[in-house]
């Protein structure tokens, strides 16, 4: 659910504008930031099986801290709370909050049962990924629904407000599009190392959001 992460923090610029999208997509994405640092540390375990499902290779085989909805909750009330004690926005910092564990309702949705409750419980998932054409419509639709939705909350104060901006959301779909069509990755090594590039997302977007303004309800574009 690459995509459908992001299309959740441009989404949530709609619901609190106020937020800088690099703090939204750092909190809709912090699962998946966390765990390939985990797992370069052998606190969290990943396999490579090809065919494990029709989109991904990867067997997730142990993943408590960062993809257990406990965990994420934790997460979530952790980062809305730093949050708050900076911006004293408190719409702001439940957004923030409720972002974290929107990673797990989305992977819950795409994975086969692997997604943890709590650490060491039992695993669920509907596995939407078993079907390659549905999990390509519904992250694209989630992508394109949250793009819709930042949109209508912000234009492009400079030139550098539209090129950041689409710069990334392009980058998004060769990144997608390259992991879900191409070969599998050598070995866990690579997989994790590779996986690190999702942190140049959050500066990315927050640099597209600084040279955006925000949209007054009611206004012209």
């Amino acid at each position: 659910m690459f995509l459908g992460h992001v299309g959740v923090a441009l989404a949530a610029k709609k619901t609190a504008p106020k937020a800088a999208l690099g703090t939204l997509v750092f909190a809709a994405q912090l699962a998946d930031l966390l765990w390939p640092i985990l797992l370069l540390s052998g606190r969290e375990q990943a396999r490579i099986t090809p065919g494990i499902t029709r989109m991904t290779p990867l067997d997730f085989v142990w993943y408590p801290w960062s993809h257990s909805l406990l965990m994420q909750i934790v997460w979530g009330v952790a980062l809305g709370a730093t949050y708050f004690a900076f911006r004293r926005d408190a719409r702001a910092a439940a957004v923030v909050a409720a972002c974290v564990p929107s990673h797990w309702v989305l992977d819950w949705i795409a994975h086969r049962p692997d997604m943890p409750i709590i650490p060491g419980g039992a695993r669920h998932g509907l596995g939407l990924w078993n079907s390659l054409p549905l999990t390509l419509s519904t992250e694209l639709a989630l992508f394109l629904a949250g793009i819709v939705l930042y949109m209508s909350a912000t234009r492009a104060k400079d030139r550098a407000g539209h090129f950041a901006l689409s710069s990334l959301l392009g980058l998004l779909l060769v990144v997608y599009f390259a992991s879900a069509f191409g070969p599998p990755p050598p070995n866990v090594h690579v997989l994790a190392l590779s996986a690190l590039a999702i942190w140049l997302t959050v500066p990315w977007a927050g640099w597209a959001d600084a040279h955006r303004e925000l949209v007054a309800p009611g206004s012209r574009r």
